[in-house]
């Protein structure tokens, strides 16, 4: 069991505190299966009248795990880091399906819910002004690969044809240069392929984000050339989603993947915090 001295408070999201907001983390688990809370904005702050109080959704995590050296460690664990970064989109993933939210960074932990109430009130105006913009949104993302690369067919392209030298060196050569071409084909349908996808997201999307192409493990078959994200409204989800994959579906040695809807973490761009740490073991957004 971890009491309050040997706790933090872990921040997923901002939200806004409605019925919504409230009706959603009922039940609602986060990491280590702790229950989600929220952690009101202290009272008086914010100027003006904005929809609604703002609200940091929240649980309980173990200093063990959470403090700044403890993190340092943990950032090496690939299996503790997918637990963790799972249980942090589930939960951001369940409340934006009732109300709009915008995402904090894993592992953004206070010392306690009193620091974590301070850190949304230095911030409040930051928020509400960014969830104001993404209310009624959401992200799709839209990767785009190349094929795996096919070996070019034996004939007159490889050298190996009626009538092609017999030298192995011009044969080397041959080859080489056909790979070559197929491969600045492909690449030249990516490109296209992107244009396209540009020209149907300024129809449909209100912001554009690009992301560094995925390396490794994460590409599966073919490289991965294109990692871009976009806001769209809601009434244009589905019809962005559908126009692209129709659009894409004409082009050769690439292959197209568009996900979501996701909560907007690719926008939600919270401002540096001016934090109040101690001994080295809070960290923010």
């Amino acid at each position: 069991m971890t009491t309050s001295d040997d706790a933090l408070t872990y921040v997923y999201a901002a939200a806004p505190l409605t019925a919504d907001l409230r009706d959603v983390l009922r039940g609602l688990r986060g990491i280590y299966g702790a229950p989600v809370l929220f952690v009101p904005a202290p009272p008086g702050t914010g100027r003006g009248d904005p929809p609604a109080a703002l609200a940091f959704a929240t649980s309980r995590v173990p200093r063990r795990d959470f403090s700044e050296s403890a993190l340092k460690n943990h950032f090496e664990d690939l299996e503790w880091l997918e637990g963790v970064a799972r249980a942090h989109h589930d939960v951001v993933q369940a409340l934006s399906t009732r109300t709009t939210v915008l995402p904090l960074r894993m592992a953004t932990v206070y010392q306690d819910d009193d620091r974590a109430a301070q850190a949304l009130a230095e911030q409040y105006e930051a928020f509400a002004e960014r969830l104001a913009r993404l209310t009624g949104h959401t992200e799709f993302g839209v990767k785009i690969y190349l094929a795996p690369s096919a070996s070019p067919a034996a004939g007159a392209d490889t050298g190996t044809g009626a009538g092609a030298a017999t030298s192995p060196g011009k044969a080397y050569l041959q080859r080489r240069k056909a790979q070559h071409n197929a491969q600045e084909a492909v690449y030249s349908q990516a490109q296209r392929a992107a244009e396209t996808v540009g020209a149907i997201a300024s129809r449909y999307a209100s912001q554009h984000a690009r992301h560094p192409t995925q390396r490794g493990a994460l590409t599966g078959p073919g490289e991965n050339v294109v990692n871009d994200a976009y806001l769209v409204p809601d009434p244009y989800g589905e019809p962005f989603r559908a126009a692209v994959e129709e659009a894409v579906s004409a082009f050769d040695g690439v292959r197209v993947e568009v996900t979501g809807p996701w909560a907007p973490y690719s926008f939600a761009m919270p401002p540096a915090e001016h934090q109040h740490p101690t001994a080295g073991e809070e960290r923010g957004p």
